[in-house]
């Protein structure tokens, strides 16, 4: 499990549920809703501002985890994942808004690079047996969110499809 994983798992260790889990015999998903306590403790402890974590505590924090358990590169990118809210497209932000967002608004040069690296890369390739983990930004809702991500496989991307559907996300709340 790669060490951001760790990190942002351990700040959330008392996750709201279990993460979900989609599994077939190539790739595995692990899905891990995080409250807005729980992502404020993490980046607040790392001395964000409050400007950041003002902005963060309206968002849905989802950690993910990706394992290639196949014996051929799977290729991980986020342009080839949709997510849906009551049958109609939620729009994540690329990273970049972010970068962007915290660059406009003069945010010390640390905390962009910590929660840079907080987040899940845009695109990666997954070599056999190897895990990588990260947060995905979405717009806060109630209810469920569907996501259904595909990843190219094989040295040259050009190996079978995979497909993954998974409808039970949902933005996690704080418990008074």
């Amino acid at each position: 499990m790669h060490p951001i994983f760790h990190l942002v798992a351990a700040a959330a260790a008392t996750a709201a549920s279990q993460p979900g889990v989609v599994s077939t015999e190539d790739i595995e998903l692990q899905f891990a809703p995080r409250t807005p306590n729980q992502l404020m403790s993490f980046y607040e402890a790392r001395g964000f501002p409050s400007a950041m974590t003002d902005i963060l505590s309206k968002q849905c924090f989802i950690t993910v985890r990706i394992h290639n358990k196949s014996d051929t590169t799977i290729w991980h990118d986020l342009d080839r994942w949709r997510f849906f809210h009551n049958g109609r497209p939620l729009h994540r932000e690329h990273r970049d808004y972010w970068l962007d967002k915290w660059r406009a608004m003069d945010m010390p040069l640390a905390s962009i690079s910590t929660f840079r690296w907080t987040l899940l890369p845009e695109a990666l390739d997954y070599l056999p047996e190897e895990a990588e983990g990260g947060n995905i930004i979405l717009p806060r809702v109630d209810g469920p969110v569907s996501v259904t991500a595909s990843f190219a496989t094989g040295d040259d991307k050009q190996g079978k499809v995979i497909t993954i559907e998974y409808s039970d996300l949902y933005c996690a709340e704080d418990k008074e």
